[in-house]
């Protein structure tokens, strides 16, 4: 299974989609399409965190103030549902392997994977 989860309006998700070869891989923009429950559970199985699924750099995230709370993996759980900007992008799902964001280290081993 090849899977991506982007936002479309991201300049950082464009960019990774054009440098990293999806040909085959299955697209789901995330805001018109949101992630839904069994997604959420079948990432958060290969990655063992909802907190590493979770976006802290979300505008939303500074607004209500939740670096100065206490979340635990049900509360991220619950944010990542309710609101799209909350799931860290873009998401690669690779056969079982699974590459989150858009740092350089997972980006060249996710380029790794799929060559």
């Amino acid at each position: 299974m090849k899977k991506v989860y982007f936002l479309q309006t991201c300049d950082t998700c464009r960019r990774i989609l054009k440098e990293v070869n999806t040909t085959g891989f299955e697209r789901q923009e995330i805001k018109s399409n949101p992630v839904n429950v069994a997604q959420l559970e079948e990432m958060h199985q290969r990655s063992g965190s909802y907190e590493a699924l979770f976006n802290k750099r979300a505008k939303l995230y500074k607004a209500l103030d939740l670096k100065n709370k206490t979340l635990s993996e049900a509360d991220y759980r619950q944010y990542i549902l309710e609101e799209y900007t909350f799931l860290k992008r873009p998401v690669f799902m690779v056969e079982d392997s699974i590459f989150i964001g858009n740092s350089k280290n997972v980006i060249a081993a996710l380029k790794a994977k799929i060559n």
